[in-house]
């Protein structure tokens, strides 16, 4: 795991980028996380969903999140490592969105190392991208 930067004061557990079984890099847990306690946030850019839109017809990977009707969060150049929170169907982590922010929370006790992973529900991907969380239940696509 590489190690954890200075964390902002939104980030409120330490978290690693490192790489990821499930999918290129992924968001770690440095220290303990108990249940139900706010993990940390994304910072990024804001923009109009309509510009989101088009900007995830131009690229297979994206980190972008729709936070109202008309706007959405672009973490594309975020030095947050929550950005890099992957998908799983039995996620450990739940995505929360709270007054124009994107919050995570632990659903249960995250462990020491342990990588952090969030449903992602609805995509821009409408089905046709393999889910490779490998968790029990998998439902296959994204």
């Amino acid at each position: 795991m590489t190690e954890a930067v200075a964390r902002p004061a939104y980030q409120k557990f330490a978290v690693a980028v490192a790489p990821s079984r499930i999918d290129g890099q992924g968001a770690f847990a440095v220290e303990a996380i108990p249940p139900r306690l706010k993990i940390g946030e994304i910072r990024g850019e804001s923009i109009s969903v309509a510009d989101a839109r088009i900007r995830a017809t131009r690229h297979e990977r994206i980190m972008i999140v729709e936070v109202s009707a008309r706007k959405a969060l672009d973490f594309s150049k975020s030095s947050d490592p929550m950005r890099y929170t992957n998908h799983s169907c039995r996620p450990n982590a739940r995505l929360c969105i709270r007054q124009g922010r994107v919050e995570f929370y632990a659903l249960g006790s995250i462990a020491v190392g342990e990588e952090i992973t969030v449903n992602y529900g609805q995509t821009h991907h409408a089905g046709k991208l393999a889910c490779r969380c490998g968790a029990p239940g998998c439902v296959g696509r994204l």
